[in-house]
């Protein structure tokens, strides 16, 4: 498995040089950016990681860099740091995935409780994915059916599209989607994805 990652979000300067420091010092490898745009542009590499992100920063926020990873695929565990939080924003935050609220000025402690935290989930999900003999037995599992909409939905085919190339209805296809999903155990199309190529699946051609 590649070498876990986290990677932290936060427009403060000096408390970004502060973590990197501190969770270096904890044999963590770690990647910093000043903002939301920034880690979007970055190349990041495959494996288990973790973000550290600042709720509210100058641009795309948090909430809103959390809300884009997830609509791309990429949900990751996320720590949030915040200086005034409240609980509607935590509460929203922790519904949307998020491993820990942490509310500045927090101790080592805490930090390192929620990164050993985000890194378990990680990992867990890491290597369930990486379980091909579990995953090809999940996958004898589909029906005839489940499995031609699996393959359209891993091109990255739209429901409604996947309903006209099988002549079903909209509903029909996210309903196998969902069942599909399920079986898996999985909430991401970027999981999916990952599944059908460590499976070798033979997708339609878009």
């Amino acid at each position: 498995m590649p070498t876990p990652m986290i990677h932290v979000v936060d427009d403060d300067e000096g408390l970004r040089a502060s973590l990197v420091s501190l969770l270096e010092s904890y044999d963590w490898t770690v990647a910093a950016y000043a903002s939301a745009d920034e880690f979007l542009r970055a190349r990041r590499p495959e494996g288990p990681c973790c973000l550290i992100l600042d709720i509210q920063m100058p641009g795309a926020d948090g909430l809103d860099l959390q809300a884009e990873l997830k609509r791309l695929g990429q949900e990751h565990s996320i720590i949030f740091l915040t200086g005034h939080g409240t609980i509607p924003l935590t509460v929203k935050a922790m519904r949307e995935g998020a491993v820990e609220f942490l509310t500045k000025p927090f101790t080592e402690e805490q930090l390192m409780r929620a990164v050993e935290m985000a890194m378990h989930r990680e990992t867990a999900r890491m290597s369930e994915l990486q379980d091909s003999a579990a995953l090809q037995a999940l996958y004898d599992k589909l029906t005839p059916r489940e499995k031609e909409v699996f393959a359209h939905v891993a091109t990255g085919r739209m429901n409604k599209v996947i309903a006209g190339v099988l002549n079903v209805s909209e509903v029909t296809i996210k309903v196998h989607r969902r069942r599909v999903m399920d079986k898996f155990g999985i909430r991401t199309l970027a999981d999916l994805v990952r599944i059908a190529s460590q499976l070798g699946i033979e997708l339609p051609q878009r």
